[in-house]
């Protein structure tokens, strides 16, 4: 009885509504650059305030706090994934799903802040909680690598690079350690003048956006429709003088190199232009993500995913529970099968990497540096929701650290080019 008692006296601190009310407030600080940029709310001041006054406060709060931080910030980032669930019909799942997540990162913020207060020197604990939250972009929850704590920082004065946020996290230690706001003052060395550039009209390649739900794209009965209307969008780049076109991922429901009337129109068209499409292969009896190259000198090459999405194509756990998730969620399905290779290709002798949907914004992609890359993606899974906006944001972030020009062709979304 006292060792229950003692764990319901531990449990109130969590959830005392002082704790909630401070860590949600905290949360909103931490997350509303997603919002302001999803209501098209660009001020550069206010990003930059309610970032640094959201790490500021979480800095001084209790590991009461920083479990509801890690809880609501998860949230307030990542409620879109159990959007997913609708399309599957199982909606019933989206509470516990948004629960699993806010528990995950509310123990990683928890154990953040044990971790940190081990050592008595309170210059040793400011050191830790510093090097902790610099390395939690390297945190990957079942592979997922969205949570780079420095994003808040994406549309600030100030920059993403890790010396940049380290900066700023050592100003606001500093600050509360000798309790002198001055210190906050040498955070102005993480000062950025420059910022990506969003750009929706491109010279030579065109970038289409479709606008087909989930459920509409994968009706056998609209199939025909769907793929006349994706040759339309060709028909009409190749009209205006584009020199390439790129459409979205997986816009013709089919494995392409099974299908060969509609491997036969795109050839015929791609005399014509340069054809970039996402598209399904089967290997085998293997079904793949890909990206399909068609270009004018009658050369055809396929590109296929290299990083899976963790559930949605590829199943992180161990095989036993995979094969039990798949069968009750799945219907049986097997995993995709993802590329060992980054794919790469030339166009008019230009290197261009390849990027389906979720790996442009994952950081395996930049591991060699690419100089271009081609992302393709259908983010009708997640709609309506915040997912385009934070996948804008993440890409801006990668476009910053790796100087990376991409172009972005989408489903469910406005297409577009970011570039330094």
């Amino acid at each position: 009885m006292v060792a229950l008692g003692i764990l319901l006296s531990k449990i109130r601190h969590y959830l005392s509504t002082l704790t909630l009310i401070k860590g949600f407030f905290i949360s909103l600080c931490l997350s509303a650059f997603i919002y302001l940029q999803y209501f098209e709310i660009n001020y550069k001041a206010i990003d930059t305030i309610l970032a640094l006054t959201g790490l500021y406060l979480l800095f001084k709060s209790n590991k009461y706090t920083f479990f509801s931080v890690g809880f609501f910030t998860s949230l307030l980032w990542f409620w879109w994934i159990a959007v997913s669930f609708i399309h599957y019909d199982m909606s019933y799942l989206i509470p516990f799903v948004l629960l699993i997540i806010g528990f995950i990162y509310g123990l990683i913020f928890v154990g953040i802040y044990k971790l940190s207060h081990i050592p008595k020197d309170i210059y040793l604990q400011v050191g830790i909680l510093v090097v902790s939250f610099l390395s939690l972009s390297y945190i990957h929850p079942f592979g997922f690598d969205w949570f780079k704590p420095e994003l808040i920082f994406i549309n600030s004065y100030f920059g993403i690079q890790k010396w940049q946020f380290a900066i700023v996290l050592l100003a606001i230690s500093l600050s509360i350690t000798q309790k002198n706001y001055l210190f906050l003052l040498l955070s102005l060395l993480a000062y950025t003048p420059n910022h990506p550039t969003i750009t929706h009209d491109t010279k030579d390649i065109k970038l289409v956006s479709t606008n087909i739900d989930v459920k509409d794209k994968w009706d056998e009965n609209k199939k025909a429709k769907h793929n006349q209307i994706m040759l339309s969008h060709i028909d009409k780049a190749i009209q205006q003088g584009y020199k390439t076109v790129v459409l979205p991922e997986s816009v013709f429901i089919d494995y392409i190199n099974y299908n060969q009337p509609l491997f036969d129109k795109l050839s015929k068209r791609a005399k014509k232009i340069n054809i970039i499409t996402g598209g399904l292969y089967l290997d085998g009896k293997t079904p793949r993500n890909s990206t399909y190259i068609f270009t004018r000198d009658g050369r055809v090459q396929v590109a296929h995913k290299y990083v899976l999405v963790p559930f949605g194509e590829s199943n992180p756990l161990p095989d036993f529970l995979s094969d039990l998730v798949n069968d009750i969620f799945y219907d049986g399905a097997i995993d995709y099968k993802a590329s060992k290779y980054i794919g790469t290709y030339k166009i008019d002798n230009k290197e261009y990497t390849n990027a389906i949907c979720y790996e442009a914004t994952s950081q395996k992609l930049y591991q060699n540096h690419p100089k271009i890359i081609i992302a393709i993606s259908n983010n009708g899974w997640f709609i309506p929701s915040t997912e385009p906006t934070l996948q804008k944001l993440l890409l801006k972030y990668y476009v910053q650290i790796y100087h990376t020009t991409i172009y972005h062709a989408i489903n469910m979304s406005e297409s577009y080019m970011l570039t330094e």
